[in-house]
């Protein structure tokens, strides 16, 4: 049986990960690239004068994502499924800075069934969201993952199966189900 090749990524990952400093310096480039795709996608439909840019948003994922001391890197999959809980995390505690309801900042009331909402409409509802997705995550791992990937890292479908592990069909099971919870959940909070 033969093994099949491995990314460059994964590679350089691993070899990241065993102490080649000249990895991280050839990982940057590829890596980049994607954060910034990713970035653009999360904030693809934000008003043009929004603080957040793509570039900047990309660069603290990046630095945040080097800054792991404790990461056991897998794989490329897991070194952007990571990249994608930075960035919401990165998205999430923006909007909690602008966006605070004890600031008396707006209610907006976000809806799931499409991830390419404007991201203006995301932004108020985002801190509310955070803590549903907390509140999924609890009961399923795998489902609140899916929302992130989707949601905040703006995969699709197939780039969230490829990264999870899973057949399209369960992340399209996983991502109706999420919504629907998420839904339920955000009209209790309103």
């Amino acid at each position: 049986m033969t093994v099949p090749p491995q990314h460059p990524v994964t590679d350089l990952l691993l070899a990241w990960r065993a102490g080649d400093p000249e990895a991280l310096a050839s990982l940057t480039p590829l890596v980049y690239d994607e954060l910034r795709r990713i970035a653009s996608r999360a904030l693809s439909h934000e008003r043009r004068n929004h603080t957040l840019q793509t570039t900047a948003v990309a660069r603290e994922a990046y630095l945040r994502l080097i800054d792991q001391q404790r990461v056991d890197w897998q794989s490329r999959a897991h070194f952007f499924a990571v990249a994608a809980e930075l960035m919401r995390r990165i998205l999430v505690d923006h909007a909690r800075k602008h966006h605070a309801e004890k600031r008396g900042g707006p209610v907006i009331k976000l809806s799931l069934d499409d991830v390419d909402a404007p991201a203006s409409a995301r932004a108020a509802g985002l801190t509310a969201l955070d803590d549903a997705l907390e509140a999924l995550a609890a009961c399923d791992r795998r489902k609140a993952r899916v929302v992130e990937l989707r949601f905040f890292g703006g995969l699709s479908v197939k780039e969230t199966a490829a990264i999870l592990g899973v057949h399209q069909a369960t992340v399209e099971r996983d991502w109706e189900f999420a919504k629907a919870w998420l839904h339920r959940e955000l009209s209790r909070e309103g």
